[in-house]
């Protein structure tokens, strides 16, 4: 099983949806860095479940722990092991689970590549897992921020067929974003996704969504052509996370209708720097970073287990209607948001560190 992202920062999560715990060991992290369990709790809060009636009621405060890699709140070099205690496990939810693979689940899958599996919670494939993620991706962000001013901000901007209005990605704060529970930035907009969520949960469904992020001050020259560019590594990490389907950048799919001569983007100064007059590019081009801000769009497919009865068969191949009884998110994306922060940050860190790497080896 792969759980390592990363080549000089590299982490590795660990735990199941409904074992004692979760968590992640973080290997490379720079020495010296200020950090303590308040650096990082924040994004952990965000995430968690029970913030609101919209998300599943699973009551998790998903209190972080640092258990090595720092002395006297600063950062040692050496790996950093962060835990997350589970508090409200509910196996016994999943009991018709281990005969029965849910509709569009991965407990198909897991059964018949590892012979085995965790059925209570989907295991690994538990959105779950992402508490890991989001504890490193916190330490990640924290260097960024301090090292190049980088800024990280991931948005609602579609539930379902409600799309919002394009955010100005240059100004668009976290604040802007939590003020409203589905974390849409457009008023208005967030008021329908909200009415419309609460009206799939009413009738045992669930809906997809697509989060919009942005990421500020990243230096120019992150990306390793050709395989690991850097649009690339940012479709590995968001398609790794659970219930996506779909990763676009810059113009995305929309940019296949445009012509070279309105896509292209011009050159001008901007200072003591080039930059481009539009980004239709999102910030990356030919795999590395070119100072504009990043901007790319992450698609979640509706959540797979829902209360609706659904038809279909049990391990055997013999017919049964499955009712899930589970605790659920009608729709992932509003909790999603964080999680989406913390996989940019793993990414832009590593290859940040690999840059500088790279910088400070002189000819001989």
């Amino acid at each position: 099983m792969s759980s390592t992202l990363g080549t000089l920062f590299r982490v590795t999560t660990f735990g199941e949806s409904h074992c004692k715990g979760v968590g992640a060991i973080v290997d490379g992290c720079p020495p010296g860095m200020a950090l303590t369990e308040a650096d990082i709790q924040p994004q952990l809060s965000r995430r968690r479940p029970g913030q609101s009636d919209l998300s599943t009621p699973r009551q998790e405060a998903d209190q972080v722990v640092i258990y090595s890699g720092t002395e006297f709140g600063r950062t040692l070099g050496t790996p950093i092991m962060l835990l997350v205690n589970n508090k409200d496990q509910r196996p016994q939810d999943y009991g018709e689970m281990s005969r029965i693979p849910r509709p569009s689940h991965a407990d198909f899958t897991y059964q018949m590549k590892y012979g085995v599996r965790a059925s209570s919670g989907g295991g690994r494939s538990s959105a779950r897992e992402t508490i890991g993620r989001v504890a490193a991706g916190a330490i990640a962000e924290k260097w960024l921020r301090e090292t190049y001013g980088t800024e990280i901000v991931a948005w609602v901007s579609a539930v379902g067929d409600i799309e919002a209005p394009e955010a100005d990605v240059e100004r668009i704060t976290r604040a802007e974003v939590d003020r409203q529970i589905v974390r849409c930035p457009d008023a208005v907009t967030a008021g329908r996704m909200e009415e419309r969520i609460k009206e799939i949960l009413a009738a045992k469904d669930s809906t997809g969504g697509i989060l919009t992020c942005v990421c500020r001050n990243v230096p120019v020259g992150l990306g390793e052509p050709v395989f690991d560019k850097l649009e690339a590594r940012l479709a590995q990490a968001m398609l790794s996370i659970p219930a996506t389907k779909g990763f676009e950048i810059g113009s995305g799919f929309a940019g296949t209708r445009m012509r070279g001569s309105r896509h292209n983007d011009p050159f001008v100064s901007k200072g003591d720097r080039l930059g481009t007059k539009t980004n239709f590019s999102g910030g990356v081009q030919g795999g590395i970073s070119n100072g504009e801000p990043i901007v790319f769009r992450v698609a979640f497919k509706p959540v797979a287990t829902i209360g609706l009865a659904q038809e279909t068969v049990d391990f055997d191949g013999e017919p049964v209607a499955l009712e899930a009884k589970g605790r659920h998110d009608p729709c992932v994306v509003p909790r999603a948001v964080p999680i989406v922060e913390a996989m940019a940050a793993l990414v832009l860190i590593d290859m940040a560190l690999r840059q500088r790497a790279r910088q400070s080896v002189t000819p001989a």
